[in-house]
């Protein structure tokens, strides 16, 4: 009987630790790895436009962040995680990130950042299409710059450094986000 109750034991918490959590049935671990570290789920949200469901998306940190600050603060790789709901151009993709750009970063910001985000840009619209079911990741390391992955493939070069990530992250979280209720799961609030 012990023996049993060890195992049950044993079975529940390993479930846990890689328990997910679904978004509009897609499911995020609460763990992942990347650059050799483990990589906590911070929060993950839905993307909607007009009636629409867009895209699932998590939010990867060394550790839980609580605000758009110390999320923007944390130290380490990160990961952005994508997943589309319906099909989408790589142009519909990139000139929302590029709008999100222009909402939440200053004149000069997007001056200083502009090679950074021409690159990225490029990547994505070398893509054409994302159709529903795409995974788009979104990871950042220090010393390794931004890179793009798409269904588990690199595309392009590393990009930038932790301005350009974290410019890339506030399309979601900065003053302006792309959706209130989506940057609230993310950042935990």
């Amino acid at each position: 009987m012990k023996n049993l109750l060890a195992a049950l034991c044993t079975s529940l918490a390993l479930a846990s630790a890689h328990a997910a959590v679904d978004v509009a049935g897609v499911k995020f671990d609460d763990q992942t790895r990347l650059a050799d570290q483990t990589l906590t789920l911070n929060g993950a949200g839905l993307r909607t436009k007009f009636v629409f469901k867009v895209y699932a998306m998590g939010l990867y940190l060394p550790a839980k962040a609580k605000g758009s600050q110390a999320v923007l603060a944390s130290a380490g790789p990160r990961r952005i995680d994508i997943v589309t709901l319906r099909d989408l151009t790589a142009e519909q993709f990139a000139d929302a990130l590029s709008e999100g750009l222009q909402k939440n970063l200053s004149a000069a910001e997007q001056q200083a950042l502009k090679a950074d985000s021409d690159a990225f840009r490029a990547a994505l619209l070398a893509l054409k299409e994302a159709k529903e079911g795409t995974r788009i990741q979104i990871d950042f390391t220090p010393g390794g710059g931004t890179r793009l992955i798409v269904n588990g493939t690199p595309r392009g070069e590393a990009i930038g450094d932790i301005g350009f990530a974290n410019a890339l992250l506030r399309v979601w979280i900065g003053d302006a986000p792309a959706q209130s209720d989506l940057k609230s799961a993310l950042i935990g609030e």
